[in-house]
């Protein structure tokens, strides 16, 4: 996905695709999948190998449509093994044609047999070159690909949906089976669980705990589920008392990021 060829096989980005969605329509929120899957993985699908952090990382976004109604979505992403021998090859030629245009581009043009001390420098350097660049060998490495389960949901319970997720990702992880079949737990979350009341929590069954949730009263200040300490760890207590001071002073606010 993109034009990042000069980049390692292994830190470059690949397109991504929806595998499966339930259930299959919706009324109030008709499907799109080009979105959510850019949505879900904004920055393409990606692979690792054993080398590599996988821990999973959770993110949220919004889809605003035309008519400016809003719903949120909620994304885990995490690394599964590949277990495709194809797409392994695949990877590992990929890898060969990196390192043979790598050695093209910076090989001095010149055939001086003196340039080398001997025949075995030469190949040393190519072997060491190989050895930079070819990070990804079939027969010792194992491959892993990005993947995400994603909830949309009509109003924005970050930390109960976060809390689906991982113990959804947890029951599929773990060595031991769920105490019941896994999807159960999918149903019971979308058609049997409730929106709460304005001004009431609720609180159900995960896989593993209990979940709470809780909605504002109408008299009350909207639904921000998200934890306030990130705000000051990502901008710092001085911009965010300056951001603070712009919104009393109805400035206008742009905020930018990767």
């Amino acid at each position: 996905a993109g034009e990042n060829f000069e980049q390692t096989p292994l830190r470059r980005t690949f397109k991504s695709k929806v595998l499966a969605r339930y259930p299959e329509n919706v009324e109030w929120n008709p499907f799109d999948q080009d979105a959510v899957g850019m949505l879900c993985m904004p920055k393409g699908l990606a692979f690792k190998t054993q080398a590599d952090c996988r821990e999973p990382q959770f993110h949220s976004f919004i889809i605003t449509r035309e008519d400016g109604s809003r719903t949120f979505g909620f994304s885990l992403t995490f690394f599964e093994e590949v277990t495709s021998k194809q797409i392994c090859s695949a990877m590992q030629t990929l890898y060969h044609m990196h390192n043979a245009e790598y050695d093209i581009l910076h090989t001095p043009p010149t055939n001086d047999k003196e340039s080398c001390s001997s025949a075995g420098d030469c190949n040393g350097t190519s072997v060491s070159k190989l050895q930079r660049f070819n990070s990804y060998d079939i027969s010792r490495d194992t491959l892993y690909v990005s993947k995400c389960i994603c909830l949309i949901t009509p109003m924005s319970f970050m930390k109960a949906c976060k809390k689906v997720l991982e113990q959804l990702h947890q029951a599929v992880t773990s060595p031991q089976p769920p105490p019941l079949p896994l999807e159960s737990y999918i149903y019971n979350i979308l058609y049997e669980v409730p929106l709460p009341p304005a001004g009431r929590s609720l609180k159900f069954s995960g896989v593993y705990g209990p979940i709470i949730c809780q909605r504002p009263s109408t008299n009350e200040l909207p639904l921000f589920d998200f934890p306030v300490k990130e705000v000051f760890e990502l901008l710092g207590v001085e911009n965010v008392v300056q951001l603070f001071t712009c919104a009393l002073l109805e400035f206008q606010i742009l905020l930018y990021s990767q």
